[in-house]
């Protein structure tokens, strides 16, 4: 068994494209997520050297146990790139992605286009897998079908698991659905209990009593979490908290969570990753309207932040919300 499912439940840290950046990892794990994987990488980007590509498969120490995420559809290929990763950077492990919904990955057959065809599901598993032998174990993460009527993570789950995956993450929605409706847990808990390799269910947890009632009712080994963390990346600690006391954690202060946003804004632009200061803001808005979901004023808020080009701006709104708050002695609601 993987260690970090020894005698643990792990909280991952979902990844998510855009978003679970090296910054923001660093923020999470330092808030509790257990174990880290990038965003997903192009297979054939790695095969190409592309330096814009290896930028995503960069992390710290720190950040262990964490996973570089591939796409692709040619078993093959993806084996040869995750060895070149390998190389690289020695990740903890490979992770295999089978589910993103995108278009423009499901158009070049990658991500959960291959939930439609399990021959070349399986070829892909077993390529990546028999590449890396031994060097680093290899996971995969799914979604439980591509719509309603063709759910068949069970079958999938059983393939990768004959195909070398050592763990399988499973969101609970289909392609189909996208983002949209509510994740299916009895798929998730029919998956753990159809394998017998760990399961991460994804999907819908939020706060410290969504992670107990699923590792309560289910079969699964850990969970991980996506959306929640980009607007409350505390929900690590908190659900650590309720799940070893059953207590609830005071919301976090208003100030602290602008800290926490000026401070990601900082280190954004200290690694001139998206470019120089106002490239970086430009790149970094969605982020921020995502933290300031529940805040007071938070309407208007979003609109000043889908303007913002530089980190004395955010300061300037920080103050101003901080002082409003005040004012109105309210707490944000989360």
């Amino acid at each position: 068994m993987l260690p970090w499912f020894q005698n643990k439940f792990p909280l991952y840290l979902a990844p998510m494209a855009g978003v679970t950046d090296l910054i923001f990892r660093r923020i999470c794990k330092e808030l509790g997520a257990d174990v880290m994987v990038t965003e997903f990488v192009s297979a054939e980007g790695i095969m190409q050297a592309d330096s814009r590509t290896r930028k995503y498969t960069e992390f710290t120490d720190e950040q262990r146990p964490v996973g570089v995420q591939l796409f692709g559809a040619d078993g093959e290929r993806m084996g040869e790139a995750a060895k070149k990763v390998v190389d690289w950077k020695r990740p903890d492990f490979i992770d295999i992605n089978f589910g993103c919904p995108v278009n423009k990955v499901v158009a070049r057959n990658g991500g959960s286009s291959l939930l439609k065809d399990c021959p070349v599901l399986a070829s892909v598993a077993a390529g990546v897998a028999k590449a890396v032998g031994d060097q680093v174990p290899v996971t995969a993460k799914m979604r439980i079908g591509w719509d309603e009527k063709t759910i068949n993570a069970v079958e999938v789950a059983r393939i990768l698991e004959d195909n070398g995956m050592q763990a399988i993450a499973v969101h609970g929605r289909t392609r189909a659905q996208g983002y949209g409706g509510e994740a299916n847990w009895e798929v998730i808990d029919a998956v753990a209990r159809a394998v017998s390799i760990p399961v991460i269910g994804n999907g819908d947890i939020s706060c410290g009593e969504d992670l107990v009632k699923r590792k309560s009712t289910t079969a699964v080994s850990g969970v991980m979490i996506g959306r929640a963390a980009m607007q409350n990346p505390w929900v690590f600690r908190e659900a650590k908290h309720f799940l070893e006391t059953g207590e609830t954690l005071p919301s976090v202060p208003l100030e602290e969570r602008w800290l926490l946003v000026l401070r990601h804004c900082r280190l954004a632009v200290e690694s001139a990753r998206y470019g120089d200061e106002k490239q970086t803001l430009t790149a970094m808005r969605s982020r921020l309207m995502s933290y300031c979901k529940g805040f007071p004023g938070a309407r208007d808020l979003r609109q000043r932040l889908c303007q913002v080009a530089s980190v004395a701006e955010v300061e300037d709104l920080a103050a101003f919300s901080i002082g409003q708050a005040e004012l109105a002695e309210v707490e944000p609601v989360f």
